[in-house]
């Protein structure tokens, strides 16, 4: 239960700091007083969005803090809005993220304002209602899980098959150039080699013809360079019986006459195996075209490259083996899931089902007792085919006040106040399994008058003596049934301006106050004795 809550700052309330009591709470003042303002400070905890407007003074931080009372411990949720509208939120002053702070609060206080009445339009809300009743908590929370588990599993599976489509497209490219490079049958330096072999070949009368030229030059008849140098030998060696020293030179006449002989016999050789062959020039040219074309192609300048590329594409062009592997482990656990998922939603469409039957006698007769008496209310669910976060049921509540009329959904036929009082026994009946330890109703019976007025104070009363109760209201009927009564008022501070206060009404003051209600700007003494009774029939 909510034990002392603290406001700076906020709207129209300067300074706040108040403690509240178990039990009904009721909260009354003037229209504008700023009943709705307190309520907005105190939905700050839960998460509710701030905007600027909140800040009474934009040079300082708003601040609200809840003290709660869980089972006999303390627990402080506490968030500040600096004037930049940054918020931090705190939980026993441990600072929290904003979806910690919204999960503490869910658990600790149940804000149920005017606007809420559009929930029981709200086929989600209506469905929760249902699992809420049944104690399908854990059901739908396992649920879930292999609801997200199959949808993540067919995004992995999509963007797999995906992999794998692309991969068979790129490997499929990888595997033509693969081909090509290894049809090609590559050797390093063989470009270099042919275009060797093709210079001989486009050169070869030229070189046969020089060729032999010089081996005649050196090895030919009378005048060539051998036969000079054997003559030339001849006459040192003659010279050398009386010059010894000559023999020397004599035998380096004779190396060079050797080795011009060898050169002679190379050139003869060379010159001999030089033809011209157009079938072979025609061969080289066809091949180095073609070794050229995969450099270009490849964007590589020799052989090397293109060797170094077909050895990385033989280790990379290997398939979708690995991904293929994966897309058959992700379709063994999508199976699994989609069992479970099946498996998880066939059981909670049964519970709910039969909680619903349950539901909605229990429902039925807590309106019906709200002076509908004529009421009937059924729980239609259908089974979709598809799967959605919540299960295979679309749940709408059908509703009618009137005697053999056709049951219609509810936002069709409920006016205000039946709105009203449907609303406030399906939060009788939420706390009765919500076990929530505090709740707030924002005139919940508006649109209601009369005995219809009083018969929700008395179910907001029982409320009450279950949890603890915040009502504010309007009515005579519900303000004078509350353990504490709590007044709404402005007033100047020392500048001026409006600020928001609350004071406990007591004794006189709080008959007064009834007897407001009861007749509006101008309190008659038949108002003051008619709150008196009421106050007394409600001890």
């Amino acid at each position: 239960m909510l034990r002392r809550l603290t406001i700076q700052n906020y709207a129209l309330i300067e300074s706040l700091d108040i403690e509240f009591p178990d039990g009904l709470v009721i909260m009354t003042g003037e229209t504008g007083a700023g009943k709705s303002v307190l309520l907005g400070a105190v939905s700050l905890l839960s998460g509710e969005r701030a905007d600027k407007a909140i800040l009474r003074d934009e040079g300082r931080s708003c601040v609200v803090e809840g003290v709660f009372d869980v089972e006999g411990k303390e627990k402080i949720l506490r968030r500040v809005i600096s004037g930049g509208m940054r918020s931090r939120y705190f939980v026993d002053d441990c600072p929290v993220s904003s979806s910690e702070m919204e999960e503490e609060a869910s658990r600790l206080v149940d804000i149920h304002g005017q606007r809420d009445n559009l929930l029981l339009a709200d086929r989600q809300w209506q469905l929760d209602l249902i699992d809420g009743y049944c104690g399908n908590e854990s059901l739908v929370r396992k649920y879930k899980t292999e609801y997200e588990a199959v949808r993540d599993l067919e995004k992995d599976l999509a963007e797999v098959e995906k992999q794998i489509a692309e991969a068979e497209k790129d490997t499929s490219g990888k595997l033509s150039d693969l081909k090509k490079l290894r049809d090609a049958s590559l050797k390093e330096g063989e470009s270099e080699a042919l275009e060797s072999e093709l210079s001989l070949l486009e050169n070869a009368e030229s070189l046969k013809e020089n060729s032999s030229q010089a081996a005649s030059l050196l090895d030919g008849e009378d005048g060539s360079v051998i036969h000079n140098l054997r003559e030339a030998e001849r006459c040192v060696e003659k010279c050398s019986s009386y010059a010894p020293a000559l023999e020397d030179l004599r035998r380096r006449l004779e190396s060079c006459r050797i080795e011009c002989k060898d050169i002679s016999s190379d050139i003869e050789a060379f010159a001999e195996g030089i033809a011209a062959s157009p079938a072979r020039r025609s061969q080289i040219e066809e091949r180095l075209g073609d070794l050229y074309s995969l450099m270009k192609r490849f964007g590589v300048k020799d052989e090397a490259a293109l060797i170094s590329l077909r050895d990385e594409l033989s280790r990379t062009a290997i398939g979708t083996e690995d991904l293929t592997d994966r897309k058959n482990e992700i379709l063994l656990s999508l199976s699994r899931c989609r069992n479970n998922r099946g498996k998880l939603s066939a059981e909670l469409s049964e519970k709910r089902k039969k909680g619903a039957a349950r539901m909605e006698k229990v429902l039925l007769g807590m309106i019906k007792d709200m002076e509908m008496p004529s009421a009937s209310l059924s729980v239609d669910m259908e089974t979709l085919e598809e799967f959605t976060p919540s299960g295979q049921d679309r749940v709408q509540i059908l509703f009618s006040a009137n005697p053999k009329e056709k049951l219609v959904p509810l936002e069709k036929v409920a006016s205000g106040g039946e709105f009203s009082r449907i609303m406030l026994c399906i939060k009788s009946l939420m706390a009765s399994f919500r076990k929530m330890p505090t709740m707030f109703f924002d005139e919940i019976d508006v649109g209601v008058s009369g005995s219809v007025a009083d018969k929700m104070g008395r179910q907001i009363v029982k409320m009450g003596q279950m949890m603890q109760v915040f009502s504010i209201t309007h009515l005579p009927q519900v303000a004078s049934k509350g353990n504490a009564h709590l007044l709404v008022y402005k007033e100047a501070d020392r500048d001026g301006r409006s600020t928001i206060r609350l004071r406990y009404l007591k004794g006189r003051e709080r008959v007064m106050e009834i007897a407001r209600l009861l007749s509006g700007e101008k309190t008659t003494p038949e108002a003051v004795a008619n709150a008196e009774v009421l106050l007394e029939t409600n001890k």
